[in-house]
């Protein structure tokens, strides 16, 4: 990891931490902050909500009957939330992360920390989230920018459940402020400076979820999935690779880690969503009925877009872009996977 750049970081010990973003995710990670005894203010864009929230002492929409800790306040107000906050933990949409995070940037000061949680690629600039965050913030925040990724579904999160996670960024100082802040009790936090494979691979796990979905929804057996799962994790890898990451990144918790959680778990969207569509369900209706943001679905787009930049060749994923995209049918898409000329397995 590179030299700290700035020298003014506070101490890891009961931070104000501001999250940005009160959706599951958001909620999530600042109940995880404020059981490690930091004071937390969760922020929602809307105010009623917000409000009801804060007097709930519990996110009914998106995480119910999880009480908050005394510790964790919610508000509608961004200056109040960021307001004297020593980290600021941006949680929001992917594509709202340039919007969102510019507002952000514009209150925060040189000595603050900020971890990007989304997780996805900007449709239009193929930018990863860390690259967003980069671009719109000061430069004077910008060496202290870390990236979070890994197997980590919101709900288990919020319950306390085992969870093993990894924080990527430049600035050692930095990255170790980010892992020790929500490093505690169950919930165990690795460190890298592979900035680029774990954002390449938070993002391109929930495309392949969708694949997964897919696979699982027209009754194509635990085979066909062991065999997206593991070839799909190939395509991560070139991607990432072609983008600078290191190989074995994608082997860790944000590369195999979060691929094989969000491939075969319950609570994956973007698995729901493969299921819906290998179901015979269309798109529209499967999203109406989640009624939450599905990530692969908008990535699944900038994927292949940024894989034809590249270069790389991503079969699966392209698969998985002509059917949300272009209406192909199911079986047509899963027939094309199939009948690919044979090639060595390393290839």
């Amino acid at each position: 990891m590179s030299n700290p750049t700035s020298n003014t970081l506070p101490p890891v010990t009961a931070l104000t931490v501001a999250v940005i973003g009160a959706g599951s995710w958001g909620t999530a990670l600042a109940l995880q902050l404020s059981r490690n005894g930091h004071q937390v203010r969760l922020w929602d864009h809307d105010a009623p909500r917000a409000l009801q929230m804060q007097q709930e002492r519990q996110n009914r929409r998106y995480l119910p009957d999880i009480e908050f800790p005394d510790t964790l306040s919610v508000t509608s107000d961004l200056a109040a939330a960021l307001d004297g906050a020593a980290l600021v933990v941006s949680a929001v949409p992917s594509q709202a992360v340039r919007s969102v995070v510019e507002q952000v940037g514009a209150q925060m000061h040189a000595g603050q920390v900020i971890c990007g949680a989304s997780k996805g690629i900007e449709v239009d600039t193929l930018m990863t989230m860390d690259e967003v965050m980069r671009e719109v913030l000061p430069p004077q925040i910008r060496p202290n920018v870390v990236a979070l990724g890994g197997p980590s579904f919101a709900k288990e999160v919020a319950l306390g459940l085992p969870t093993a996670v990894v924080v990527a960024g430049e600035s050692e100082r930095a990255c170790h402020l980010v892992a020790d802040a929500f490093h505690g009790g169950f919930f165990r936090v690795y460190h890298t400076d592979d900035v680029v494979g774990v954002e390449i691979g938070a993002a391109l796990k929930n495309v392949l979820a969708i694949a997964c979905g897919v696979s699982d929804g027209a009754g194509l057996g635990t085979n066909a999935r062991a065999a997206l799962i593991t070839r799909g994790l190939a395509e991560m890898t070139r991607l990432a690779v072609a983008r600078g990451a290191q190989p074995l990144t994608m082997m860790g918790l944000a590369g195999l880690g979060d691929l094989v959680l969000t491939c075969t778990g319950d609570l994956s969207r973007n698995r729901r969503v493969g299921l819906g569509l290998g179901q015979g369900k269309a798109l529209k209706q499967i999203l109406v009925d989640l009624g939450q943001v599905a990530e692969g679905v908008i990535t699944a787009r900038s994927a292949w877009q940024l894989a034809q930049r590249t270069g790389v060749d991503v079969p699966i994923m392209e698969q998985v872009y002509r059917m949300l995209y272009e209406d192909k049918p199911v079986y047509e898409a899963l027939r094309d996977l199939s009948g690919r000329p044979r090639v060595a397995e390393r290839d």
